[in-house]
């Protein structure tokens, strides 16, 4: 399926490995222009060349407004423009309530909001003032249905999911779509340092009886950036394997 967007520039934040990288690749293998980002020179080149094809990598630490508007506006130089942005930043350190200082509530938000402020408001004015742009924000299913034990995650990208619902509503009448996409477990370094000899078990809480691959999702992520996806905005679409199991 020709989803329409070769020849169009891309940004996707924190990007060597992951999710990140796979929407990267995607979004590549669709003729995409793509720049992607990471804290360490090396492992950006080590990404960009493993993408192939027109990708330019950036080294850009995105947990902060600072660092994640400076990724933007790099990417604009070096593509011309932005016609896509994929909102993507690190994970925040695991915690409960009664485990979690009130401290850590700060750098939370600014790395889960703030920075994802930052992005869309260096990108999305471009986009509006072309009549065409895509913003795809990685969340979490936690943000339906919150994981125990990720308190900072699950309350980070809850209040991302609420900013980028507004912002979805006031830029669609130019042409930008704003849509997120909620990832379960997917097979990804993170994903298995974190569940170590668990992954099968948490294989087996998925209806699908499946963790899933960040290909996979990456496709999703790609068909949101379409042309086909036009008329969809403001949706929070879970990637779960039907890990979520409420109605809405």
């Amino acid at each position: 399926m020709d989803l329409g967007i070769a020849g169009k520039r891309a940004a996707v934040a924190a990007s060597t490995s992951g999710l990140g990288f796979a929407a990267a690749q995607a979004l590549a293998a669709e003729g995409v222009q793509v720049a992607i980002c990471g804290r360490q020179r090396e492992r950006v080149e080590k990404a960009a060349a493993a993408i192939g094809g027109e990708v330019v990598p950036i080294e850009a630490d995105v947990s902060t407004p600072e660092g994640a508007t400076g990724f933007v506006d790099e990417a604009q130089r070096a593509l011309g423009q932005v016609d896509i942005l994929v909102v993507n930043v690190p994970g925040t350190p695991a915690g409960t309530f009664g485990s979690t200082a009130l401290e850590a509530y700060g750098p939370a938000l600014q790395n889960h909001v703030l920075s994802a402020v930052g992005m869309c408001k260096a990108a999305v004015p471009g986009m509006q003032s072309r009549g065409w742009g895509r913003v795809v924000a990685i969340t979490s299913v936690g943000v339906r249905q919150p994981f125990p034990d990720l308190i900072l995650s699950n309350t980070g990208r809850s209040g991302l999911t609420a900013f980028l619902k507004t912002l979805a509503l006031e830029v669609a009448p130019d042409g930008v779509t704003v849509n997120t996409v909620q990832p379960g477990y997917h097979r990804t370094e993170r994903l298995e340092s974190w569940a170590g000899e668990r992954l099968a078990d948490l294989a087996a809480d998925v209806p699908a009886n499946a963790v899933g691959e960040p290909a996979d999702f990456g496709a999703v992520v790609a068909f949101l950036c379409s042309r086909s996806a036009g008329y969809l905005t403001g949706a929070a679409v879970p990637v779960d394997g039907g890990l979520y199991g409420g109605l809405q």
